[in-house]
């Protein structure tokens, strides 16, 4: 396995790149509501990257036919982006997406509700954004990487929701997936030791139900085996010598969601 360790230039071209990325994600938010179809969101934000001088880094990537994966209610990820896939009242809907700034990736995913939502998926949203941030507590120099992955889990058990298992984070750089992967549950190895300059993407993937799931016939689509909702939460961030940088998240999010809990 080869990490790859960013220079200090390296370091500021992912800074721009997920900077970038941020500001797509929330620029997408005003369009997210009933009555809108996944395919023109798809267009919206593929449209504002290119604005940016960027390009979208999940079209054609693999063979995937969109520039964002918009995965609705029991959708995990990879949800191809359709004329036929109206929002509604109620909805959960995935957004992942990443864009290359002068060679270098950027990823992250937000889990938005749509409209008015049931109790059970807002608490679904919040539990998976605080397995996150449980995560990323663990992501300091001289952890291993399964310091991670085991707060994760446990953050997952204490609200007993269903871990995807067939899916994981990865490494991000010059290329979109890069070692190492990074499991949301605890693995039998410790893995690598975390060093200053490794940039990750940690991206918990949830259920209401239980983590099984399996894909459609478009050979893309993941949904809950068991057909409950499913969330998902992601953010490229910077290994440094204390605590990590959040490089798709520029706000203050260690007093929004590390000092002062998430209250589920």
């Amino acid at each position: 396995m080869s990490v790859s360790i960013k220079t200090e230039h390296e370091i500021e071209l992912m800074r721009e790149s997920c900077h970038l990325l941020e500001k797509v994600h929330n620029g997408l938010i005003p369009y997210i509501k009933p009555g809108i179809s996944t395919k023109e969101l798809d267009r919206i934000g593929e449209e504002m990257i290119r604005s940016m001088g960027c390009v979208p880094n999940f079209l054609n990537y693999g063979g995937f036919p969109g520039s964002f994966c918009m995965s609705l209610n029991d959708e995990v990820v990879h949800g191809i982006p359709s004329e036929e896939k109206i929002l509604q009242e109620g909805d959960l809907l995935k957004v992942d997406a990443g864009l290359i700034y002068k060679g270098y990736h950027s990823d992250a995913a937000r889990t938005y509700a749509v409209g008015e939502v049931s109790p059970e998926a807002q608490a679904l949203i919040l539990a998976t954004q605080k397995c996150f941030f449980e995560g990323i507590k663990m992501a300091r120099a001289g952890n291993f990487l399964n310091d991670i992955c085991k707060a994760i889990g446990a953050c997952a058990a204490k609200y007993r929701l269903g871990i995807v298992r067939d899916l994981v984070g990865h490494g991000i750089g010059t290329h979109l997936h890069e070692d190492p992967e990074i499991p949301n549950f605890p693995m039998k190895k410790r893995g690598i030791r975390l060093q200053p300059g490794m940039t990750l993407a940690i991206e918990p993937m949830m259920n209401l139900g239980r983590g099984d799931v399996c894909w459609l016939d478009d050979e893309w689509t993941v949904v809950t085996d068991d057909g409950s909702l499913s969330a998902h939460y992601e953010n490229t961030i910077l290994i440094t010598e204390g605590d990590p940088e959040i490089l798709t998240l520029t706000t203050d999010w260690k007093k929004e969601f590390w000092e002062d809990p998430i209250k589920v």
